[in-house]
């Protein structure tokens, strides 16, 4: 291996690891604005749907503190939660909040999906597994589901609101 090789290798690596930085830092902020989101949803729903809107708030808290150790462990900051975030659409009655937590998820979904294409081995089965509770959680929330969970968004919408091109603040 000549010494331009070993440089070039250093740079790729460099580069992917921005690249898995940037996807992690776009995941803690979509579950920053989960978390803020499961707040609203849990204000408004009722009844059983309660106790699940809870467990996700409890499980998107407890994926938000691992992302953090994640980001500091590859060399970041981890990114701060907006004091607010900008709700997609009201959110006046139970159906309404049950319609958030499923676009909560899908959002989730689209970050995790990037977090998959670029994590390394450990950071991609996380990712998978993140990918999979969103996409379940979707569609118990919404009561169906897409065929490429997290990838469907992309079409729609060219960047996902955890997405680091996202404005600060919106959900």
């Amino acid at each position: 291996m000549t010494a331009g090789t070993a440089r070039g290798s250093r740079r790729d690596n460099d580069d992917s690891g921005r690249e898995e930085l940037t996807a992690v830092q776009a995941a803690l902020a979509a579950e920053h604005a989960a978390v803020y989101g499961y707040g609203v949803v849990g204000g408004r729903i009722a009844g059983d749907r309660r106790k699940e809107a809870q467990a996700a708030y409890d499980g998107h808290r407890a994926r938000r503190d691992a992302l953090r150790r994640v980001v500091r462990d590859l060399g970041g900051t981890p990114q701060a939660a907006a004091a607010a975030y900008k709700l997609p659409f009201p959110v006046p009655d139970a159906a309404a909040a049950a319609r958030l937590a499923a676009e909560l998820e899908d959002r989730l979904a689209a970050v995790y999906a990037d977090l998959v294409r670029a994590g390394g081995s450990v950071r991609r089965r996380e990712a998978a597994a993140a990918l999979r509770e969103a996409a379940v959680r979707s569609v118990r929330w919404r009561g169906s589901g897409v065929a490429f969970p997290g990838l469907v968004e992309r079409a729609a919408d060219a960047a996902p609101s955890g997405a680091a091109s996202a404005p600060a603040g919106a959900l």
